[in-house]
């Protein structure tokens, strides 16, 4: 079997509550459709605020294996990634870089290194989309991953590791 590893410096470690300014700064990058938000700057920063905690809340509820991650270049943050490993699946909940890092290639190496651990675990990798996210998606289907559910605003994908292929018929 080929060993996979990624590109020299990109690293992945797990999430810790020293994380919390990096992770409040990359939400805020990601979610810039909540700076168009007619009002005052405090009031746009509390609800910026409230979507962190939601979506925090949010995926401990709906996703209680989840693992979280930082995602470092050269021991730098540069995003993050939040990982569910349940009984049939490692799912995708969540990726993030921040504006700098984008257009690298560190998504498709960090998702390829999931996508190894999924082969080593003989569990699929799933993940949703939105529908508008054109870019994402090609990066996905480019990966391998299918559609498997269609649900306006998003797409269930959903990616086989090569033992389990022929089991699946994909």
């Amino acid at each position: 079997m080929v060993q996979f590893t990624i590109p020299e410096g990109l690293h992945i470690r797990p999430s810790t509550a020293s994380d919390k300014p990096f992770i409040e700064k990359l939400h805020r990058e990601v979610r810039q459709d909540l700076q168009c938000i007619d009002g005052e700057q405090d009031f746009i920063e509390s609800i910026v605020e409230m979507q962190l905690k939601a979506q925090t809340q949010g995926y401990g509820a709906q996703y209680p294996n989840a693992m979280y991650f930082i995602i470092e270049k050269h021991g730098e943050p540069i995003g993050k990634a939040t990982l569910d490993f349940g009984h049939n699946e490692i799912r995708l909940v969540d990726i993030g870089f921040l504006a700098a890092a984008r257009g690298h290639g560190f998504g498709r190496a960090i998702i390829q290194s999931f996508q190894h651990c999924a082969a080593q675990s003989a569990m699929p990798l799933t993940l949703s989309v939105s529908c508008l996210n054109l870019g994402a998606k090609r990066l996905y289907l480019e990966l391998g991953f299918h559609t498997e559910l269609i649900q306006p605003p998003h797409e269930l994908l959903i990616w086989y590791p090569p033992a389990m292929k022929s089991i699946v018929g994909v």
